[in-house]
């Protein structure tokens, strides 16, 4: 057990293991090889009763948690979406784990909440959303999209689902491409599953807005209570973007919420070549998107904005004796502003982040990351391994390998995800896969906060050495 008088002397140990993970973290395997319980089963069955010392726990550290750790951090990960960290980032846990504030309400930590609606609104004005949306920090994009969710069949229900529980006529809008977390938080609040409409999407993989006028209308007709639409920018397995615009004014038309999920990619509308996706944001009532994707601060930290702060508040607000202050109302208490009450100092680490890179710090970056995926396309299209099938869009390409002679798309696919699994067993390199229209490819995301050119050269090499050998060995 360590004393806090003792922190001089045990810190640097941990510094130090920092210092050399980061160092050596491109010779770690990016993805990690252990077995199902491999870690499981070498953890004793019993807690340890006496004090062990801090160098058996970091020996144990290197030897068992290592090894089954897929470095997240590694510019050899370009799988799922990145979740991000950065050197100032880390430095900000720090000292938000020092000061282990629990920042539910403004007094509990004033700076916190404070800090929390500088940063938010630094990044709404620059990303070009309206001033009259507010933001809150969730945890992750599920946790926001839920709140917009209750907060739409609150409002939809004039605030009485939260009195009286909640209707079976709801009903939810979103793409056929739409993130499962959308399915999830339409079940956590009470709405049901089989309440989720899912609208056809066009060559692009945007949603139809025709198609989902023409929903709404069917369920007026048919007693329904259309309560959110969900806007995608930036769908998990293609990054397709729906029209904004044309699905606002439907929204507006039939007074329906609409809710803008841009975890991923909306960090793009930094960049003014990219804000033409946010055309017809005015007329949104919430938007999320996270910083701990593609804004080099580490997990978590969700950007959650609401146009009518009001609304969200009287579907959260639960007020007891001891939760009561003198500072209630010309404050914000974000512990309302949510599902949680307890609440991480997380505006700190994108305070740091923010003011160490500043915007042209992080505009920089952000376009040298596409810049390397449209290079990173450009040499898997001159490849005769490959084929480009979903053409780079931001820090995404998809694609597959398709050997000469081999057309059925079911074949095809087996062997793509063999391929696939093949690849990323060896350790060197991990992507990820999704299946659109029947037919399996391979999905490359370059957006790590530390990829180079080399780790793009290194991905785009052993992507045709592995091609090369796996065609021999079915042939």
């Amino acid at each position: 057990m360590i004393e806090k008088k003792d922190f001089n002397k045990f810190s640097p140990k941990i510094i130090d293991w920092i210092t050399q993970y980061l160092q050596n973290l491109e010779s770690y395997p990016v993805k990690s090889k252990v077995q199902p319980k491999e870690i499981y089963n070498q953890l004793p069955d019993s807690p340890p009763i006496k004090s062990e010392t801090l160098d058996d726990i970091l020996a144990d550290l290197d030897r068992l948690i290592l090894p089954g750790i897929t470095h997240w951090q590694h510019p050899n990960f370009h799988a799922f979406f990145p979740a991000n960290s950065s050197i100032e980032s880390l430095f900000a846990e720090f000292i938000t784990a020092a000061i282990g504030a629990q920042c539910m309400i403004w007094d509990t930590s004033p700076a916190a909440a404070e800090l929390e609606e500088r940063v938010l609104n630094w990044l709404r004005d620059e990303m070009k959303i309206p001033n009259n949306f507010e933001g809150v920090i969730q945890d992750t994009a599920s946790t926001a999209t839920l709140s917009a969710i209750i907060t739409a069949r609150e409002v939809a229900t004039n605030f009485e689902s939260n009195e009286h529980g909640v209707p079976n006529n709801l009903r939810v809008y979103c793409s056929t491409q739409t993130h499962s977390s959308i399915e999830k938080a339409v079940k956590i609040a009470g709405i049901g599953r089989k309440n989720v409409v899912k609208i056809a999407v066009d060559e692009k993989l945007s949603l139809i807005p025709s198609e989902l006028e023409q929903a709404i209308q069917n369920d007026i007709a048919n007693d329904k209570l259309p309560c959110c639409v969900i806007v995608s920018l930036g769908t998990t397995s293609t990054v397709a973007i729906d029209p904004l615009f044309e699905i606002g004014q439907i929204c507006q038309k039939y007074k329906i919420w609409l809710h803008v999920d841009a975890a991923y990619v909306g960090t793009a509308l930094l960049l003014e070549e990219y804000q033409w996706m946010n055309k017809g944001i005015e007329m949104a009532d919430s938007f999320v998107f996270n910083p701990h994707k593609w804004l080099f601060t580490n997990f978590d930290c969700t950007a959650y904005y609401v146009k009518n702060a009001k609304s969200l508040i009287k579907t959260f607000e639960v007020l007891p004796e001891y939760l009561k202050t003198k500072t209630r109302g010309a404050v914000n208490d974000y512990r309302d502003w949510g599902i949680p009450l307890g609440r991480r100092f997380r505006s700190l680490k994108l305070w740091f982040v923010i003011r160490s890179y500043g915007m042209d710090g992080i505009r920089k970056k952000l376009r040298h990351h596409i810049s390397l995926n449209e290079y990173f396309a450009t040499q898997i299209k001159s490849s005769p391994h490959f084929e480009i099938v979903y053409p780079p869009f931001a820090t995404f390409t998809g694609f597959r390998l398709h050997p000469h002679g081999i057309d059925d798309i079911e074949k095809l696919n087996e062997l793509n995800k063999m391929f696939l699994d093949n690849l990323n067993s060896a350790g060197d390199l991990y992507l990820s896969h999704t299946k659109i229209k029947g037919m399996y490819f391979i999905r490359m995301i370059i957006a790590q906060t530390y990829v180079e050119q080399e780790n793009v050269d290194f991905a785009i090499d052993l992507l045709n050495k592995s091609a090369l050998d796996f065609v021999e060995k079915i042939r």
